[in-house]
C-alpha cells in the first residue's frame, strides 16, 4: 500500500460531495449535506431543485452549496442558463458548475461559447463559476481552445467532465490544463474518482477541487493509508 503525502483534512476540502442522480430524493440530500459537516468538505453539488434545502441545512456551516447549470448537455439556450445560475444564486448556492456550449465550441462559434460563459459569470457576481468543458467529447485541441475561452470570460475553474459523459476525469487532462491555464484559474477533476489512491493522484496533477459521489469512501480509504510521515 503506497503512502500518503496529503494530509486527510486538506484532502477532505478540496471535495465537493455530489448528488446529481435523477432520482434523488430529499432524504438523500439530507444525508448527503449531513455527511458533508461530519467529513467537513469543501462543498455539496446538487440539482437546482435541491439548493433551498442544501443551503437551509449548510448555511452558518461554512460548507458552500454548488448547483449545475446547464447540465448535462450544455446546449439549451444561453438566456435559459444566465436565469438558470441567478436563480440558483437567489436561492443560496454559492458555486455555479456551468457546462459549456459543446455544440457551438463544435461548431467553432467561439464568441458564442465566449459570451455565453462571460453572460453567466455576471449573472453569479462574486460567487464561484466553474465552466464544465466536458474533455471526453474534444480533442486536445479543443480542450485548450476551451479552456482558454473560459478563462478569458472570467471562469474561475475549469472542470473536466460532468460525470456523465462517456468517460470522466483523466489525469492527463488535469495535466493538460495546468499546463495552459494561468496559475489564477483552478481546475475541478470529476467522473469516475472514487478511492483515496486516485483523490491524490489528481490532486497532485494538478487539481484544486475534486467532484465526487464517493467522498466519504475516499476519506475512509486514505484513513487506512499509512502517511509519509508514520
Amino acid at each position: 500500500m503506497s503512502k500518503i503525502s496529503w494530509s486527510i483534512e486538506r484532502v477532505a476540502k478540496t471535495i465537493d460531495h455530489t448528488m446529481l442522480h435523477a432520482h434523488a430524493k430529499e432524504d438523500d440530500i439530507l444525508k448527503l449535506c449531513r455527511e458533508a459537516i461530519e467529513y467537513k468538505f469543501a462543498a455539496v453539488c446538487v440539482n437546482p431543485i435541491y439548493v433551498p434545502l442544501a443551503y437551509e441545512i449548510l448555511r452558518n456551516t461554512g460548507i458552500k452549496v454548488c448547483t449545475v447549470v446547464g447540465f448535462p448537455l450544455g446546449s439549451t439556450f444561453k438566456e435559459i442558463k444566465v436565469e438558470e445560475a441567478r436563480r440558483a444564486v437567489e436561492e443560496g448556492a454559492t458555486e455555479i458548475d456551468m457546462v459549456i456550449n459543446l455544440p457551438m465550441l463544435k461548431s467553432e462559434k467561439y464568441d458564442y461559447v465566449e459570451d455565453e460563459i462571460r453572460e453567466i459569470k455576471q449573472a453569479v457576481g462574486e460567487n464561484i463559476l466553474k465552466v464544465i468543458i466536458e474533455c471526453c467529447y474534444l480533442t486536445d485541441e479543443e480542450k485548450i481552445i476551451a479552456a482558454k475561452i473560459a478563462e478569458r470570460a472570467g471562469a474561475d475553474y475549469i472542470k473536466t467532465s460532468t460525470g456523465f459523459g462517456f468517460s470522466g476525469a483523466k489525469i492527463e487532462d488535469v495535466k493538460l490544463l495546468r499546463s495552459v491555464l494561468s496559475p489564477s484559474i483552478k481546475i475541478k477533476a470529476a467522473g469516475g474518482i472514487r478511492t483515496g489512491e486516485q483523490a491524490i493522484s489528481f490532486l497532485e496533477a494538478g487539481a484544486d477541487r475534486l467532484g465526487t459521489s464517493s467522498g466519504t469512501q475516499i476519506i475512509e480509504d486514505l484513513k487506512r493509508m499509512p502517511s509519509e510521515d508514520s
